[in-house]
């Protein structure tokens, strides 16, 4: 593949973001008030991408001065109701001019409706911000007690189930306890390397939620097993999302019901085992994102392309994928290329049909069901 470079020390591979999402009322606002009473997240730069007032605890600030608000905590927050872009351009330029505290780390906490996807699209496209700043994860708050009709009527709050690296259960003291199994199964269908987290009044430990990326921050190298959790995906059903039929619940609906947002959701991995050639790689990834980019939520992979010693790390976002990078060396003797895939409208054997067309290799499927060429080619890619 072109563009692809060495993986930078995690010192100087920009800061670290962490989007914090969820839907209304999700308490993702309690959260980030919970986080800010931390002393771990002191150096920490807060974006509120919301409409409306801010919502920090009026206890946690010490000052404010425009849009700038300094917190007891050692953190700074500014509120941002036009361009994320300016704002994080703006925010690191007044910290090498040393005009507000210095951050190590920045915490976005977006709008209930929000779609994660052009926050990400931020951090990977615009060429300033993504020298400065890289995306560490994606952590989602939903409501234990509300979470399944949410779910059910907003396609938005599913999105952002999906992307997710880290879901944040809460509102589990106010939630009976089926309707609690009722949520976790469903989620754990819809993302199954994300980690379920309950949360109560919004008290969870920073720990939980940063160091999500391929970085590990101990160490200060990549992870790549923690990074793409890939064995998540080779326990239970999660291709034919059968998951209404994994609990009991009653809300009228059955597997082909077009209100059930969650059933147009697919999370697999693919792994194959000989080296792929790097130019017949670029070519279908370049062709799947092309005409399937808005289906494609989130990739992760790492790869042996041929002619490369070390393995290679992807990550893209509909259509935006990441400069590829060269990791040290591979994480253990499994040389096994493994790439996970969260689709929406878009099948898996489309992307393996399209796959081996291009590379000539036919991906093994997850411990789930067997790869299905009933699709034909690129014939299936223009359709949505």
């Amino acid at each position: 593949m072109s563009d692809i470079a060495p993986l930078p020390d995690a010192s100087s591979a920009g800061l670290p973001v962490t989007l914090l999402t969820g839907f209304l009322g999700s308490g993702k606002t309690t959260v980030l008030n919970g986080l800010l009473r931390h002393e771990g997240m002191a150096r920490t730069a807060v974006i509120i991408n919301e409409f409306g007032e801010i919502g920090l605890d009026h206890q946690l600030v010490a000052s404010a001065k425009d849009e700038m608000i300094l917190l007891k905590s050692g953190c700074l927050c500014c509120t941002v109701k036009g361009d994320l872009i300016e704002a994080l351009r703006r925010l690191f330029l007044q910290r090498m001019r040393g005009d507000i505290p210095e951050f190590d780390r920045v915490v976005i906490e977006t709008t209930g409706l929000a779609d994660p996807a052009p926050i990400i699209h931020t951090l990977m496209a615009d060429p300033l911000v993504a020298a400065r700043y890289r995306l560490d994860g994606v952590v989602t708050t939903v409501d234990a007690a509300c979470g399944m009709d949410t779910l059910d009527n907003h396609e938005e709050a599913v999105k952002q189930v999906a992307m997710a690296d880290r879901l944040l259960l809460t509102k589990t003291d106010v939630a009976t306890s089926d309707s609690r199994a009722a949520i976790e199964a469903r989620l754990r269908a819809l993302n199954p390397a994300a980690t379920v987290v309950p949360v109560v009044d919004g008290a969870v430990d920073p720990g939980i939620l940063l160091g999500l990326g391929l970085f590990d921050p101990a160490s200060k190298s990549a992870d790549v097993a923690r990074w793409l959790q890939a064995e998540a995906y080779d326990h239970d059903d999660h291709h034919g999302h059968d998951h209404e039929h994994e609990h009991d619940h009653d809300h009228g609906h059955h597997h082909h019901d077009p209100n059930r947002h969650d059933d147009r959701i697919n999370a697999f991995c693919f792994t194959f085992d000989q080296p792929v050639e790097p130019f017949a790689f670029e070519s279908w990834l370049n062709v799947l994102t092309s005409f399937r980019g808005p289906n494609l939520l989130r990739i992760k992979g790492i790869v042996n392309l041929a002619g490369h010693d070390r393995p290679v790390a992807i990550h893209g976002v509909q259509h935006l994928f990441h400069p590829a990078v060269e990791l040290p060396a591979w994480p253990g003797e499994d040389r096994r290329s493994r790439i996970v895939f969260i689709t929406r409208d878009l099948d898996r054997a489309v992307i393996a049909d399209t796959f081996a067309a291009f590379t000539g290799t036919e991906p093994m499927a997850d411990q789930n069901g067997a790869y299905d060429p009933r699709l034909g080619g690129l014939a299936a890619l223009p359709e949505g």
